[in-house]
C-alpha cells in the first residue's frame, strides 16, 4: 500500500487506541473546567435575556416589534432563515462526505450534527412567534375537519416549510443519534456513578461492539446518509420558495433555490469552524481537530463563497436584463439607498473575507480563521436581512415607503436565541462525545502519525499483511 507524503495526518500525538478513548470521554467524566463553567453561565445569561423578549411579545403581541404595515416581515424571518441555513452544514458534513468516504469528516461530524439540531430548535422559535398567537400553532397542520370551514393552503410555500423542516430535523435527529450508539457504549462501560451508567446503559441500546452490531450500524448510517443528503438542498430551497413564488421585485426570481442552497452550506461551515476551533482549544482535541480539518473546511468556504458571490453579480445583471423598472430600482435600492451599509457589510463579509484562504499560511492560522468564520456569520445574516427589509420597506406608492427599525424586543429575542443556541452546544460537549470515537479509532491505521508508521515497517520489513507491527496492550475499541 502506497501512502501519498503530501496527504495530512488527521490524528497527531501518538495516539494509541487506548488514549483516544482517554482524551475523548475526558471531558465527560472529570469536572467542568472553570472555562466551561464561565462560558454556561454567560450563555445562560444572554438566554435569560432572550426569555424576557419572548415573554413581552407573548403579552402584548408582536406590536411589540418594530415591524409596519409596509415591512411586516424583519428580525423574525431573518432569524428563521439564517438558523436554518447554520443547520445545513451538520448533515452536510456527516451524510455527503461519509457517502464520498471523505475521511476528514470524523474530527468534526459529530458537533456539526448537533449543531443542525441547535440550530434548527431555534429556528422553529421565529415561525410561531409571528403567528402572534403560539398557542394556535396547531392550525397550520391539515388536521382533517378540526378547523371547520379553515384549512390550510397547500400552495403555500409557508406548508411546504413546515413538512420540510419538520422532514429534515426528524432525519438529522435520528442520523445524529445513530452515530453516537457506539460512543454511549464506550461512556456506558467507562462512567462510574450508578445514575449515569443507567442512562447511557439505555441510549446505548444494548451495543456490546458485536460483527452483526457494527453490520447493522453500518447500513442505517448509509441509508440515512442517502435520505439526509437531497434534505440538505430540498430545505432551502423549500424555504426559498417563501420569496421567490411572490411577485414582489427583489424576490421573484429563479436563482434563489440553487443561491440559498449554497448560501446555507456557506453559513454552515462558517458556523462549524467558530465552534470547533474553540472546542478543540478548551477541550484539548487538537491531534483529532487538526489543522488540515481546520483547512479542508477553509477550502469550502472558498468556493461557497464564490458560489454566492456568482449569485450577488446574476441578481443585478438580471435586474437590469429584464428591463423592469421595479426589479431593476429594487437592487439599485440596496447597494446604495439607506440601507446600503447592510448591502456591503453582507458583500464584504461573504465575497472578499474567504478570497484570504487562497493563501496556505493563512487557512492553516486557527485564530486567523476564527476571525474571518465570525465575518461570515456576520455577513450571512446581514445577507438575509438585506433581502428582506430591502424588498419591502419601499412599496409600489411612494405613500406607503417605510424604514424598519427593531425594537428592544426584538434585538433581545435575536441575542437570547444565540444564548439558546450555546448553551445547548455547551451541554452536548458536557455530556456527549464531541468528537465520534469509534469512527476516529476507524482511521487511526492509515490517518496516525503511530500506526501509519507501523503500516510502512510492514511494507519495508515483510510483516504479513493484516498484521500490525504494534499493538498497545489497550488497543480495544473502548
Amino acid at each position: 500500500m502506497y501512502d501519498s507524503p503530501l496527504r495530512q495526518l488527521l490524528v497527531t500525538g501518538n495516539k494509541s487506541y487506548a488514549q483516544v478513548t482517554e482524551d475523548i470521554c475526558r471531558p465527560i467524566h472529570s469536572k467542568p473546567s472553570k472555562e466551561w463553567l464561565g462560558a454556561f453561565l454567560l450563555s445562560a445569561s444572554i438566554l435569560g435575556i432572550g426569555g424576557i423578549g419572548i415573554l413581552n411579545t407573548l403579552v402584548n403581541g408582536i406590536g411589540a416589534w418594530g415591524l409596519n404595515k409596509t415591512v411586516g416581515w424583519a428580525f423574525d424571518i431573518t432569524n428563521f432563515v439564517f438558523w436554518i441555513g447554520i443547520g445545513h452544514a451538520g448533515t452536510l458534513i456527516s451524510a455527503i462526505l461519509l457517502l464520498f468516504r471523505q475521511k476528514w469528516r470524523t474530527g468534526v461530524n459529530r458537533a456539526a450534527e448537533a449543531m443542525t439540531i441547535f440550530a434548527v430548535l431555534c429556528a422553529a422559535l421565529f415561525p410561531g412567534l409571528h403567528m402572534g398567537r403560539p398557542w394556535l400553532a396547531y392550525w397550520i397542520f391539515p388536521l382533517p375537519n378540526y378547523h371547520g370551514p379553515l384549512w390550510v393552503n397547500f400552495n403555500s410555500p409557508l406548508l411546504w416549510d413546515v413538512f420540510a423542516i419538520s422532514t429534515y430535523f426528524t432525519v438529522s435527529l435520528v442520523f445524529w443519534y445513530t452515530g453516537l450508539i457506539p460512543d454511549f457504549a464506550t461512556v456506558r462501560d467507562r462512567i462510574k456513578g450508578k445514575f449515569a451508567k443507567s442512562v447511557y446503559t439505555a441510549l446505548s441500546f444494548g451495543w456490546v461492539g458485536s460483527a452483526k452490531n457494527w453490520q447493522r450500524f453500518e447500513a442505517v448510517s448509509l441509508i440515512l446518509a442517502g435520505l439526509s443528503t437531497p434534505l440538505v438542498l430540498s430545505v432551502h430551497t423549500i424555504v426559498s420558495f417563501d420569496f421567490a413564488t411572490s411577485v414582489i421585485p427583489g424576490w421573484h426570481t429563479t436563482i434563489f433555490p440553487p443561491y440559498f442552497v449554497a448560501g446555507a452550506i456557506f453559513s454552515g461551515f462558517g458556523m462549524v469552524l467558530t465552534l470547533m476551533i474553540i472546542t478543540r482549544k478548551v477541550l484539548n482535541l487538537e491531534d483529532y481537530i487538526t489543522i488540515g480539518h481546520i483547512e479542508a473546511m477553509c477550502k469550502v468556504l472558498i468556493a461557497t463563497g464564490m458560489m454566492v458571490g456568482i449569485a450577488y453579480t446574476t441578481e443585478f445583471f438580471i435586474a437590469w436584463y429584464s428591463g423592469s423598472i421595479y426589479e431593476r430600482y429594487a437592487f439599485i435600492n440596496r447597494a446604495f439607498g439607506p440601507y446600503w451599509w447592510a448591502y456591503w457589510i453582507m458583500f464584504s463579509c461573504n465575497v472578499f473575507s474567504p478570497q484570504v484562504f487562497w493563501i496556505r499560511k493563512l487557512r492553516r492560522n486557527p485564530w486567523f480563521v476564527f476571525v474571518i468564520s465570525i465575518f461570515v456569520n456576520i455577513g450571512m445574516w446581514f445577507e438575509r436581512f438585506v433581502i428582506i427589509v430591502t424588498s419591502l420597506h419601499r412599496d409600489y406608492l411612494v405613500s406607503s415607503w417605510r424604514m424598519y427599525t427593531p425594537s428592544i424586543t426584538e434585538w433581545a429575542i435575536m441575542i437570547g436565541v444565540f444564548g439558546l443556541f450555546f448553551t445547548l452546544f455547551l451541554l452536548f460537549t458536557r455530556f456527549f462525545p464531541v468528537v465520534a470515537i469509534a469512527e476516529v479509532k476507524s482511521i487511526m491505521k492509515t490517518s496516525s502519525d503511530t500506526y501509519r508508521k507501523d503500516a510502512q515497517v510492514e511494507i519495508f520489513h515483510g510483516t504479513p499483511a493484516g498484521v500490525p507491527a504494534y499493538r498497545s496492550p489497550d488497543s480495544n475499541l473502548q
